[in-house]
């Protein structure tokens, strides 16, 4: 997450509306205390906003208005005249109304529940939300144009003069300024994606087919919009809670609405040929995730025509400083609406204060050309794979076809955008910015001129007790992300062993349409193997706990690892992923205080203190809703919030390439990410295995432990290495984030933006009287062999995220066990987060 964010705040977007009339300003009561949540409009129309909780407001329309119209519960309609078509810093006062309750009057705009005309209308549109919309029809079909855009905001003198524009002064010609909160801004990059999509409510199944993309950028920004895409995921206004940047926000249309927002009833005007309500809505309590904003409603249907929404400054969101979203609906018939337009605007920024800088980040969605209720002739369509091959005419249109097929025009700024990028890939500064930004954002620094990055640089130092202090170098081949090839390799030496290890990996994908990907590596070095359940067929993959530059206890009990693998992979339906390896490897301790021996009657003294072992492992990988980026030999994940399934059998075959033993290890695990609306997101994690056969320590399964201060999924944080030891287990992870909801009820604490995190980690084993017996040697240094099998082992933690909103700090509890040797009854671990 975090190196995603780097590409944040460089890299920008927003749209430039030719408007007529400008106006900016701040409303108070005669007290001189600002009013927020003010609903105001240009006088005759349908156009408005409200004010935010300091006053504050801006608004912009393309016709020229010559009146603003202010109202506000408890105070007087004021009618203000527009001297000119910008007007700034407007100061309008409001005075209360004679005859307003006191209650509504004093008490911060709370609005009552009984009585309310505006809920009388919103527990209609309860009743009738489910005949609107796409699942009124058995099929549907529509085309679906997107723009993604940035742009750097708050555009002024003293930011054109910093040095880092110098030579660059040329970008701000095409400054202009938001529609949405009056800021000046630059826009830098544009993509848009034309699709065709294909929905089906009586198999519950949706198939979207991408026809054409383009962007003004560089060749690694699909990753970015990708990511942009996820965070900004489809929402349904009508359900209870909207995802939005991973978090859960109360629709201000949910049956919940009412504890979360107060709700007016402002107005009621023609919108096209229906008779429409406006509804103005805002918070009832701060540091919540809620909106505040208005919508219009038909007076019939109870359909929602228009709505907007406005993410308060103080809930409890990182990064971000305003989130704006419009959508438009389209009348079909006398009682259906559809999506017509979605809008999305967010101001990415270290600070919340006004004046601060940042990125706009923008997402236009057009809906077009529905037809409904023709099913296609084959339902295997929705099932069959999608298939972007690099060279694909998808990304490569001519103008001519975007400028026929785009269904919303671009305007000046857009269009110029294309014509800025390709200037700025010529101006040496601002290619050299860009490779800092995309070494921050990869891990990796790029040798264009041979086609090589070095890296990953976050990799280049490690400590451990056996090592001391380990650096590595190492690089990859690097053409594009979409790469059909690539070979990786490093080399690693350590300060105080004197030792030089090794490791590279080559990745073909010969087959594009079902991904068959065959892969070959070999590595020699130094592990922590007791740091993970589920060994990792990635020649190149190293466990964290490997290399930890501190930690809370002596880290010696590391393996010599000498493995050579084959694999093949194939996806024969999206993110089903089937693997096959053969493995060859030998271990062996690394360190004089740790022992691997194993009693071996073939052996002159009957101990061997080293394995060899051949290996053939197949595992299965399913990951429902996993969306990816790019269509090379590597990819990356786009989202997060995927559930996973994973299975793997190793078989270990004695004899063959004088192997050592014959066994099977079974293996299953479930990672899934459950949103639970307003009380935030709880993650649970399910692993289970079993070993058949009589096998030493280094092939046995370890309880993963964390010898660290740091927070490392999957492990126990209050476990040593090796400290349990099975043949037989189950692991279960448990961890839930609050989002805030538990300090943001404590008045001292509120303010502070804190979120409460608790987890439960318990894990369950047993090892066979045949194995203690194999690995019982007398060796001083033998591991003890104990399993947690009469009572399961337990932590439990409670944490306090969003520490200076980057840190988050785990106290943790160990529940038993208490007289194993060295065991630790509490523990402090920390880790950074970059989280919405």
């Amino acid at each position: 997450m975090k190196i995603k964010f780097a590409l944040f705040y460089t890299l920008l977007f927003s749209i430039s509306l030719l408007a007529q009339t400008k106006v900016k300003g701040i409303i108070t009561d005669t007290n001189n205390t600002p009013l927020p949540y003010c609903s105001i409009q240009f006088n005759g129309s349908i156009e408005g906003t409200t004010s935010d909780e300091n006053g504050g407001f801006y608004i912009e329309s393309k016709e020229t208005w010559k009146e603003l119209e202010i109202s506000f519960i408890g105070f007087e309609t004021q009618i203000v005249p527009l001297a000119q078509r910008v007007s700034y810093n407007l100061k309008i006062v409001l005075e209360e109304e004679t005859d307003a309750l006191d209650e509504i009057i004093i008490a911060t705009g709370k609005q009552p529940k009984k009585n309310n005309p505006a809920i009388d209308i919103l527990r209609k549109i309860w009743a009738q939300k489910r005949k609107n919309g796409l699942s009124h029809f058995n099929q549907y079909a529509y085309k679906k144009y997107q723009k993604v855009e940035f742009d750097l905001n708050t555009i002024d003198d003293k930011l054109k003069e910093k040095k880092i524009f110098k030579g660059l002064e040329f970008v701000f010609k095409d400054v202009d300024t938001s529609s949405v909160t009056g800021k000046t801004f630059l826009p830098v990059f544009l993509n848009e994606s034309l699709a065709q999509v294909y929905g089906d409510n009586t198999i519950n199944k949706e198939k979207e087919v991408l026809i054409a993309n383009q962007n003004s950028g560089f060749s690694k920004d699909q990753q970015l919009i990708d990511y942009v895409d996820d965070l900004y995921a489809e929402y349904n206004i009508y359900d209870n809670y909207l995802k939005i940047f991973d978090k859960s926000f109360v629709s201000p249309l949910s049956k919940t609405g009412i504890n979360n927002y107060n709700y007016v009833l402002a107005d009621s005007s023609f919108i096209g040929k229906k008779w429409c309500y406006n509804i103005i809505y805002y918070p009832r309590r701060q540091n919540e995730l809620t909106f505040k904003g208005n919508f219009w409603v038909s007076d019939s249907t109870y359909a929602v025509k228009e709505i907007n929404l406005q993410v308060v400054k103080n809930a409890n969101i990182n990064w971000v400083k305003d989130v704006y979203i419009e959508q438009e609906f389209e009348l079909l018939n006398d009682s259906i609406f559809v999506l017509k337009r979605d809008y999305l605007l967010s101001d990415f920024a270290l600070s919340k204060k006004d004046k601060s800088r940042g990125v706009y980040g923008k997402k236009t969605t057009i809906y077009k050309d529905y037809v409904f209720n023709k099913p296609l002739e084959d339902e295997s369509f929705y099932d069959k794979k999608v298939f972007n091959p690099s060279n694909d005419s998808i990304y490569s249109k001519s103008r001519d076809f975007w400028d026929k097929n785009r269904l919303e025009e671009l305007n000046e700024n857009e269009k110029g955008i294309y014509k800025l990028i390709d200037t700025l890939k010529t101006v040496k500064k601002f290619k050299n910015i860009n490779k800092a930004v995309q070494t921050m954002y990869s891990g990796y620094f790029e040798i264009e001129s041979l086609n090589i990055d070095y890296g990953p640089i976050f990799s280049t130092f490690g400590y451990n007790d056996v090592e001391g202090l380990r650096v590595r170098v190492g690089g990859r081949t690097y053409k594009s992300s979409n790469d059909l090839f690539r070979l990786e390799a490093y080399t690693a030496y350590g300060l105080k062993d004197k030792n030089l290890k090794y490791g590279f990996q080559a990745k073909w994908l010969l087959n594009e349409k079902n991904r068959f990907i065959i892969t070959g590596g070999k590595k020699n070095d130094i592990e922590q193997i007791g740091a993970t359940l589920t060994a990792n067929t990635d020649v190149l993959g190293r466990s964290d706990g490997s290399s930890s530059l501190i930690g809370t206890g002596t880290n010696d009990k590391l393996t010599k690892i000498n493995i050579t693998t084959l694999t093949g992979e194939i996806e024969p339906t999206p993110n089903l992923i089937l693997k096959l390896s053969a493995n060859y490897k030998t271990l062996g301790s690394a360190s004089d205080s740790f022992s691997l021996d194993y009693n071996d009657v073939n052996a002159s003294d009957g101990i061997s203190s080293n394995i060899r072992q051949l290996e053939t492992v197949f595992s299965m990988g399913y990951y429902p809703k996993r969306k990816m980026s790019g269509f090379g030999v590597q990819r990356e994940p786009a989202n997060t919030n995927y559930t996973q399934y994973f299975m793997q059998v190793t078989r270990g075959t004695k004899d063959i390439f004088n192997s050592d033993f014959n066994y099977t290890k079974a293996q299953v695990s479930l990672f899934k990410l459950w949103e639970i609306g307003g009380l935030g997101r709880l993650r649970t994690s399910l692993e289970m295995g079993q070993t058949f056969g009589e096998v030493p320590l280094g092939l046995l399964s370890v309880a993963p432990g964390n010898q660290t201060y740091f927070i490392f999924n999957n492990t126990f944080n209050l476990l040593n290495f090796y400290e349990f030891v099975t043949d037989r287990y189950a692991s279960f992870h448990l961890e839930h984030n609050f989002n805030g909801r538990i300090f943001s009820r404590i008045p001292l604490l509120k303010k502070t933006k804190l979120r409460t995190v608790i987890g439960f980690k318990t894990f369950l084993g047993d090892i066979s009287d045949k194995n203690i017996a194999l690995n019982t040697t007398g060796n001083s240094f033998q591991i003890p062999l104990t399993a947690p099998s009469q009572e399961p082992y337990y932590e439990y933690s409670v944490g306090v995220a969003n520490i200076f909103k980057i840190l988050r700090v785990d106290f943790n509890f160990r529940g038993n066990y208490f007289d194993n040797s060295e065991a630790r009854k509490f523990g402090i671990t920390a880790g950074l987060r970059f989280n919405f």
